[in-house]
């Protein structure tokens, strides 16, 4: 069964301090490794990258932080999707492309885990792609809810996998899932 490793929204904005506090702070070690795996194999690559057109944005197309970080930074070869919503699947030819490549299942990293990477999950699963989501190589940050209560980050993320998992998506740790990579998963 042939796989794409998604990678979303890996960019320098998600730096900045106004985010606040972010669990799995080595989310982005998790991804190159996974990157690195991806890459010895020769599997599909997609970069998902957040494009803004407001000019006070942290993602704001021609600023600093719409860059993909260096730790992922893409290969010539590799697909970079650039997008203007959560989901990495709508006004974008994620879709068209991984049918083109004859994909079938789609692992997915990034960031945010409540927003980019559980919509782009969700969108995955429906479309009809086999999805699986890698827990330690996404993050989230803490944020308060409609009644103004603080929600740590931690909870935020497990609470949005919880949501994901077994419903769209298998969820796997990094090690777990190159494990089982390793047996013909």
């Amino acid at each position: 069964m042939k796989m794409a490793l998604l990678i979303i929204d890996v960019q320098n904005a998600f730096n900045d301090p106004s985010w606040g506090h972010r669990n799995n702070l080595q989310a982005e070690e998790n991804i190159k490794a996974l990157l690195d795996q991806w890459r010895s194999q020769g599997d599909e690559v997609i970069f998902i990258q957040h494009i803004s057109e407001n000019p006070h944005s942290l993602f704001y197309h021609s600023g600093a932080g719409s860059k993909i970080k260096d730790i992922v930074k893409p290969q010539e070869n590799e697909k970079i999707i650039k997008k203007q919503v959560n989901s990495a699947f709508i006004g974008t030819d994620l879709e068209k492309h991984l049918h083109d490549c004859h994909v079938e299942k789609v692992i997915v990293t990034g960031l945010t885990t409540p927003h980019c990477v559980s919509t782009s999950v969700r969108m995955s699963s429906n479309l009809g792609f086999e999805t699986i989501l890698i827990s330690d190589a996404s993050a989230a940050f803490g944020l308060y809810d409609h009644n103004g209560q603080y929600i740590d980050a931690t909870t935020v993320h497990d609470i949005t996998i919880g949501t994901i998992h077994k419903e769209f998506a298998a969820v796997f740790s990094t090690d777990q899932f190159l494990t089982e990579l390793k047996h013909g998963l």
